[in-house]
């Protein structure tokens, strides 16, 4: 791996020791500066920041905690990999919790509820245009968590959140490949077109649709045989 450089890391906003410790992996991760297997240099991350383990470690059991990274006794923080079995199961179990989520809140969907969702689209659109991946990923999220909270049930939303926060490594990945966002952008202008039309069944359909998509687009690139990592150093 390249010498760290954590200091000279940009940020967006001010963040603490722990989030810039955190988003310096995750960028690592995703551009492939760090890959699956590789040990994440902890020592080495302290003596640039001249900090003690403690922050680091807490930062690693969040990126532990989302996917990214697996602490092993004696060996330290590896990057965890990415296996199409992992892909295929996260994202049965996201289309079938959001997919009725969706459903249940086509209901009681409101103008201003798909006002919202068409302004993040929107924006969405640009980011792609941009190839801003980070900022579409926040966007998106605030996309699904529309109609999550929408669907009036609290226990679905409190899991749904637990799984996709556990594996937020798979879906940042699967934005980053070429011409993935531009779909989901394409695919949310369909699910917004079926609240329009109040169509229940649609709604659910095309919500689990945009989860299969990104499922195939990740294990598509797992299975070129060097993976997401390898094969893109994404920006």
């Amino acid at each position: 791996m390249e010498k760290i450089k954590i200091l000279d890391y940009p940020l967006e906003r001010p963040l603490t020791l722990r989030e810039r410790i955190v988003e310096f992996v995750k960028d690592s991760v995703i551009k492939g500066r760090l890959k699956p297997g590789e040990r994440v240099p902890e020592h080495e991350i302290a003596e640039s920041l001249g900090i003690s383990r403690t922050p680091i470690r807490e930062a690693f059991r969040q990126l532990e905690s989302e996917g990214f990274i697996t602490v092993a006794p004696r060996k330290g923080a590896i990057v965890s990999p990415i296996t199409p079995k992992d892909v295929e199961d996260f994202y049965a179990i996201k289309s079938l919790l959001e997919g009725y989520a969706a459903r249940e809140a086509c209901k009681k969907f409101t103008e201003k509820e798909i006002k919202r969702l068409k302004s993040l689209n929107q924006q969405m659109t640009r980011c792609a245009g941009n190839n801003d991946v980070k900022e579409f990923f926040k966007l998106d999220n605030q996309f699904h968590e529309t109609f999550l909270r929408a669907c009036g049930n609290d226990k679905l939303c409190t899991i749904a959140h637990q799984i996709v926060q556990q594996f937020e490594r798979f879906r940042i990945t699967a934005l980053s490949l070429p011409g993935r966002m531009h779909a989901s952008v394409r695919q949310h202008e369909e699910i917004i077109s079926a609240f329009i039309e109040e169509d229940q069944e649609r709604v659910e359909m095309l919500v689990r649709e945009n989860a299969h998509l990104s499922a195939e687009f990740l294990i598509k690139e797992i299975s070129k045989g060097k993976g997401p990592d390898e094969n893109h150093r994404y920006a």
